[in-house]
């Protein structure tokens, strides 16, 4: 029997979910264990749940979204947050240090007729979440092994070690080490193939805090290339701000 797939959208700039599509050659090769029944990026024909398997992008940023997600959460067997959005609420989560109705004020006409929340939080703080892929975007290959190994009752093979791993892997010098070029690899999770790195550029941090971010040790590297504190704060205020190890860290900084 093939398994009954969806894919859900809140907040978000809909790049997890063009990655999806990005992944149609190697989905083609799945397709007789699976069937998207709900995808309204790429699909008109909309079917009802339930679905044995749900992949949601975006925050939650309004009342509707908090409803929403429950619904959502009621009818999937395995529900898996895709991307920086769903994972730690987006770049969109620097309104959770500001005050959202002074934002509101300076982009619209008329904020009285906005209907919103005071942050934009990660949908597993509304849900429970069985499965988590970060990323901005989320790596299509991650997607891939997580929907064939929830066809085939089995963990997926996914990283939570930095990047650095990925860089030594590849066999790619350390920009910070060797250049004093600012770099988050140490505490951001891997997935991405390191690819910054390996075109002489620091990591961005596009896929979030790793299972042991040491930012506190990271500073110190920062600080010896001669790199402002006030900069590494900002890099931690990038693609997951709203991820609670690196808001704990931009605090103590």
């Amino acid at each position: 029997m093939t398994a009954r797939v969806a894919v859900f959208k809140f907040a978000s700039c809909d790049g997890c979910q063009l990655s999806v599509l990005d992944a149609e050659d190697e989905l083609l090769a799945i397709l007789g264990t699976i069937d998207i029944v709900e995808f309204p990026e790429a699909r008109t024909l909309r079917e009802p749940g339930p679905y044995d398997i749900g992949f949601v992008e975006g925050s939650v940023t309004t009342p509707h979204d908090a409803a929403r997600i429950k619904e959502i959460r009621e009818q999937c067997k395995v529900l898996v947050t895709i991307g920086a959005c769903a994972t730690s609420g987006g770049i969109q989560a620097l309104r959770n240090m500001a005050d959202v109705g002074i934002y509101a004020s300076q982009v619209y006409a008329h904020p009285e007729y906005l209907d919103t929340l005071a942050t934009s939080t990660a949908i597993a703080d509304h849900v429970k979440v069985d499965l988590a892929l970060y990323g901005c975007p989320v790596s299509k290959e991650q997607l891939v092994e997580t929907i064939t190994a929830v066809v085939a009752g089995r963990r997926p093979d996914l990283p939570s070690h930095p990047v650095c791993v990925e860089c030594k892997a590849r066999g790619t010098v350390c920009v910070l080490v060797a250049n004093g070029t600012p770099c988050l690899g140490p505490v951001v999770r891997a997935g991405c193939g390191a690819i910054c790195p390996s075109y002489a550029r620091g990591c961005y941090g596009c896929f979030g805090p790793c299972s042991t971010p040491n930012v506190a040790s990271l500073a110190g590297a920062w600080d010896g290339a001669g790199v402002p504190r006030s900069t590494l704060i900002r890099a931690l205020k990038g693609f997951t701000v709203g991820a609670p190890e690196f808001q704990e860290a931009v605090r103590a900084l």
